[in-house]
């Protein structure tokens, strides 16, 4: 499973099913990632106990009332334009994508780029992303993070691609401050008295 390897941010996509059947997924999903701090997105407006939305670039507009982290997916700066409430946006696609052949144009990091420079809120990138390169690269660009379907659900092993992928992202960020022990903390206070 894809969360062994460090996926933190499961999409709950399959839109075509009765709710009912979405739900039972949901159900199953929430578990897991709650077991290992990830976060569950169900895409459209229905939250179905999940922790976030992810609603399409055609609305709706405003997204239905908070009860979520809500996220939107868009493709250029008129869309972001049209943002209200959201979250976090997807841009896409930014390499040619395998699960959506013909889809684009691709924005390549440059483009991407440019785009998260418009943005109002954190860029997930998304779309064709299936190295450790093309990681690096959308994160360079100034992605907070990517977004990735096609390189993991085709792979051989799952829980491998993501783990690959996921130290790609990790090995660039910036290194994180110690978390302070409450000793260092009472230290701290101790000392500004």
């Amino acid at each position: 499973m894809p969360v062994a390897g460090g996926v933190r941010w499961v999409v709950l996509r399959e839109k075509d099913l009765p709710r009912a059947e979405r739900a039972a997924l949901a159900a199953d999903l929430r578990p897991i990632l709650a077991e290992a701090g990830g976060t569950l997105v169900v895409a459209g407006p229905d939250p179905l106990g999940g922790d976030a939305v992810h609603l399409p670039a055609a609305g709706p507009y405003p997204p239905p009332p908070r009860r979520s982290l809500v996220g939107r997916s868009c493709h250029d700066a008129a869309e972001l334009a049209r943002l209200t409430t959201e979250d976090y946006v997807t841009l896409s696609p930014v390499y040619p994508s395998r699960s959506k052949p013909g889809y684009g144009p691709h924005l390549g990091p440059q483009g991407l780029g440019e785009l998260i420079r418009a943005s109002t809120v954190p860029v997930l990138a998304l779309g064709g992303v299936e190295t450790p390169a093309q990681v690096r690269a959308c994160v360079d660009a100034g992605a907070v993070g990517v977004a990735v379907l096609g390189a993991i659900m085709r792979a051989g092993d799952p829980a491998e691609a993501a783990a690959t992928l996921t130290a790609a992202y990790e090995e660039i960020l910036p290194p994180r401050p110690a978390t302070a022990t409450p000793e260092d903390r009472a230290t701290a206070t101790a000392g500004d008295r």
